[in-house]
Formats: structure tokens, C-alpha cells, sequence
């Protein structure tokens, strides 16, 4: 099954670029089918696949991953050569904190975005506490060392930098020298710099139809 080329349903003007990333980073094979947000998410067909009606979703093996932590995390452990996932006694950074983005960060930074606002003394009811409070914990995931779980460069990194990556670039995250030092890293990586180039081309063509 591992052998088997790996479907990604997605839009490049989604966070099915993350996807698209971590399979850049593990170099599986994969074919991806676009889909636009009026149509093709909402048919039965792909609603058969993710009842959510929303990208980035894949098929492996005959199975479906959805949400892109999720995505990322089974990437990892299905193409373990290309060692994207630390051993298995040494995962509690890895999880924690591609969790702890995928939840406190997702809210707290796309709640911020939609203008909500906790009421006084409800904070704790949210999960994440307050922004200020998610932001500076996740800071200090990305500070003294190179990659969240140390010297190197995991799945973690893809979805954690992502979110990091995105929120520095439309003004969701503040910029602080620990973010910025560490999207810089993330630039660099040839995998990064793939998939920048494929979504920004279809995105360039989708513009250019109208």
C-alpha cells in the first residue's frame, strides 16, 4: 500500500498547500485533483470523501486522511524514509506541538481574524486561553533550537510552520524575531520552494481565467 501513489484533492488557494508541502518533503508520488469551492467541493462525489465539503483531503491505499495535521502526521509514518517523524519514545515534542497548533493556534489566531471576542472571565471556557497567551507558547516552541522537536526537521514543522508562515505573511501572527527567524528557515527547504511554485502557478492561471 505504501507503494501506492497518493490522491490529494485540493485548492491552491487553501491549506491544501500544506498538504501539497508535506508531500514535496516525503517525495511520494502523488496526483492532485483541483477543486474549485463553488462546485467541486460541494458535489456528492467528494462529499462521499470528506462530508465537510472542504480541501485538503487524501486517498492512500484506499483510505482518506482529512485535516492537515492529521495529513501531515500520516504522511510521515506512511513514507518512513524519508524520517519525518521521530522515533516512537521520542514523539512528545512532535506531538505536542503539532497539536497545540492545530488546536489552540487554529482558534485563537482564526478567532482574532473573524473580530471575536471572549467575554471578560470566559477565557478558560476557550481552550486557548487568550491570544497573547497561544502566542507566546508557541513561541516557545520555535526558540533555542532550530526545528520543534530540536535539530531536526520533522512533519511538525510543516503544519507548525505553516500556520507561523501564513499568519507572518496576511498579518494574523505578529511579527516577533523568533517567527520570523524560523519561517525564514522553512523558506529555504527545497520542498517549501516546490510547492510554492506549483500553487502559485495555478493560482496565477485561475486569476488569469477569471
Amino acid at each position: 500500500m505504501m507503494a501506492d501513489p497518493v490522491l490529494l484533492y485540493t485548492n491552491p488557494m487553501s491549506r491544501g498547500q500544506i498538504a501539497r508541502w508535506m508531500l514535496e518533503e516525503v517525495g511520494a508520488p502523488y496526483e492532485a485533483v483541483i477543486l474549485d469551492y463553488a462546485g467541486g467541493m460541494k458535489t456528492a462525489d467528494y462529499r462521499a470523501i470528506n462530508p465537510m465539503g472542504k480541501v485538503p483531503a487524501i486517498v492512500h491505499g484506499g483510505k482518506v486522511v482529512t485535516e492537515c495535521a492529521a495529513i501531515c502526521a500520516y504522511l510521515a509514518d506512511a513514507f518512513p524514509a524519508a524520517g519525518l517523524a521521530p522515533p516512537i519514545d521520542d514523539r512528545a515534542d512532535y506531538y505536542r506541538w503539532l497539536f497545540f497548533a492545530a488546536g489552540p493556534v487554529e482558534a485563537a489566531v482564526t478567532n482574532k481574524a473573524m473580530g471575536f471576542v471572549l467575554p471578560e472571565g470566559r477565557e478558560r471556557s476557550a481552550g486557548y486561553g487568550s491570544l497573547d497567551d497561544t502566542l507566546d507558547t508557541l513561541e516557545t516552541a520555535v526558540t533555542g533550537r532550530s526545528w520543534i522537536c530540536g535539530g531536526t526537521f520533522t512533519a511538525a514543522d510543516v503544519y507548525v510552520g505553516a500556520q507561523i508562515d501564513w499568519g507572518l505573511s496576511f498579518g494574523t501572527i505578529p511579527s516577533r524575531p523568533a517567527f520570523e527567524a524560523y519561517a525564514a528557515r522553512l523558506r529555504e527547504r527545497p520542498a517549501y520552494k516546490r510547492q510554492k511554485e506549483i500553487d502559485n502557478a495555478l493560482i496565477a492561471e485561475m486569476q488569469k481565467q477569471g
